[in-house]
Formats: C-alpha cells, structure tokens, sequence
C-alpha cells in the first residue's frame, strides 16, 4: 500500500494512494483508522483488510474519486512521530566526508551501527520548509529513506527486526551546517544544526510494494534491501544520485542496535543516513580537493528541492524564510 496523511475539508485524514489519486481511508470502509498513528496500531486483521481494499482500488479502472494530487495538500505521512532517529548507515558518505576533512575512515563504522536523536517535533512533509536566518548559512539537504515502527518491542535481534517496519518514506534531513560545525567542536553531536526541519514523504509505502526491488543484504550483514534509486534535484538541475542497496548496515541491524536495553513504539521513524553523493557538505568537499578555488553551493531562500526514489515517489519542497 501507499499511504498518505492529508488535509481534507480542513481536516486531517489517512488516505490510500494509487497512482494520482485519493481514497480516504475511512470513506472505503468506516472500519478502517482515519489517521497515520491508529493505523500504525492497527490490529494486523485490519491492516489486512486495508491492503486488500487497496487491491481492489488499484485493480479497479473505473473507481471515482474527487481527489488528486494535483487538488489535495499532503503532510508529512507521520505528521507526529512517537521519536525521530537519524543513523549514519551509508560507508561512502562517512569515508568521504572524513577524507574531506583530511581524517582517516573511522574503523567503530564497521563495528555497530550509530544513530543521534533529531525533533520530531520539527517534521514537514511536501511544500514549504521555514529557515531562520541562522539556519540559511550553509544551509544542507540530505538525501535519505526512513522507515517507521508499527510495533512495540524490545532487544530485537536483527534477524526479526523487519517485521518491525511499517513502511519506508524519502527523508530529507535538512542541515544547518555553520551551526552544525560550530557545536560539534563540543563533541556531542549535533543539535541546532539538525532541529529545525527533517522532511519526511511524499507517502508511506509497505513492505510488499518494494518486494520486486529486494536484493541480498552486504556480505556479513542481516536484514533486507532493496536496489532503489535515489536521486535529488535543486532548481532542476540534478545534484545528487545514489541507491538504497548500498546501505553497509541494514534498517534490521539499525532496529537491533536502537532497541537494545529500549522499547520502540509504532510510530518511531529512523533514517537511513545520508547516501553517498546525498549532501553539498559532501558534493562541495570533494570538489574542493580538485580545485581549490570551487564556489561552494548551498540551499537558498526560493530553493525548489526535488527528491526521487524508486518505489516511494517524489519529495518536492522549496525554501522560505520564518516569520519570526
């Protein structure tokens, strides 16, 4: 299924995703939860029903409906998550941006799979992303796939861990990279250079629809992957590609290490990390090592940001500046 959380007749509701068009949950079955969080704590009866309903819609050609993307505002997927957590999974990305830095590939990468808590308090969907002044020097995008909890557990091994996973979204993981340099001279990660934005969307798509593009996980590891694509554009022009299945630690390995000692709750999100290629950060430090004199680029206010993954659609947002 594709999933999505939009305003309709000025309120809140869950709704399927087929193609442009838009079912309400709740007005194919009044059984089925009008919102993200009472699906996600869905009885698996009812989930089931949910995604035969879903068949039925996608199989049917005449099946009317008055809304579209094109008419319809979407939110984040998960307007309100549980928690938000952010982990560094992709070994080009962190080998890179360290050699940029001129600091040899950290070996604990390869021991264990890290994460930092962001806000998930501070969650856009498609459209505008609000920008202090601050947060506009060296402004960031990363690109990223997140994956949502919808089921409570603790000490999950890694070999049960994906039956944890609810769906996967594109995230962006917006950056203010002058305060985040400034702070993390402190040596406890970042915090104001990450708490302002994280974009998760357009839709949350399930498992099943991803099962064509499963791969083998990396030699070693445990868990599922997938070969998708993921592209980002600024202003048209393409700046970033990578793809999925070169994740070195799995969303499954990122459960176990997340739920060790912890409960997780359906509705807790956790990003993949930045792939490779996925940031200016990255894109300017390497131009920078060929020729010196590289004007560096950086997110601007008006910026239009298009993010792209096989299988989960299209993230589009562009940059404004806060009122206050």
């Amino acid at each position: 299924m594709k999933l999505v959380t939009c305003i309709l007749e000025d309120s809140e509701h869950l709704a399927f995703l087929i193609g442009i068009s838009i079912y309400p949950c709740r007005k194919v079955d009044s059984k089925f939860p009008d919102s993200m969080d009472k699906y996600l704590h869905a009885a698996l009866s009812i989930k089931a029903a949910m995604k035969d309903a879903y068949q039925k819609l996608f199989s049917s050609k005449n099946e009317e409906t008055h809304h579209t993307l094109a008419n319809t505002i979407l939110e984040a997927p998960i307007p309100r998550p549980g928690s938000l957590r952010d982990a560094y999974a992709f070994r080009q990305h962190v080998a890179t941006s360290r050699r940029n830095r001129g600091l040899a590939m950290i070996p604990e990468f390869d021991q264990f799979p890290v994460f930092y808590f962001s806000n998930h308090r501070a969650i856009y969907g498609p459209g505008a992303v609000s920008c202090m002044p601050k947060h506009v020097d060296k402004l960031d995008f990363e690109l990223e796939v997140a994956i949502v909890i919808d089921k409570q557990g603790k000490n999950i091994t890694a070999s049960e861990a994906d039956s944890y996973i609810g769906g996967f979204m594109i995230m962006n993981d917006i950056s203010a990279r002058a305060l985040q340099m400034e702070e993390m001279k402190l040596n406890l990660g970042p915090a104001k250079g990450k708490d302002f934005a994280t974009v998760i969307g357009p839709c949350l798509v399930t498992a099943d629809e991803l099962e064509k593009y499963r791969v083998d996980p990396p030699v070693g590891h445990i868990g599922v992957c997938y070969d998708l694509e993921m592209t980002c554009s600024v202003n048209g022009k393409l700046v970033s590609k990578g793809n999925l299945r070169d994740m070195n630690w799995t969303f499954a390995e990122i459960i176990e290490r997340v739920s060790y000692g912890v409960e997780v709750f359906p509705g807790d999100v956790i990003g993949s990390g930045t792939v490779g290629t996925g940031c200016f950060l990255e894109l300017n430090g390497t131009a920078k090592l060929h020729d010196p004199s590289h004007k560096e680029q950086w997110l601007q206010i008006g910026d239009q940001i298009v993010m792209e993954v096989t299988g989960l659609g299209r993230l589009q947002n562009y940059i404004i500046a806060a009122n206050n």
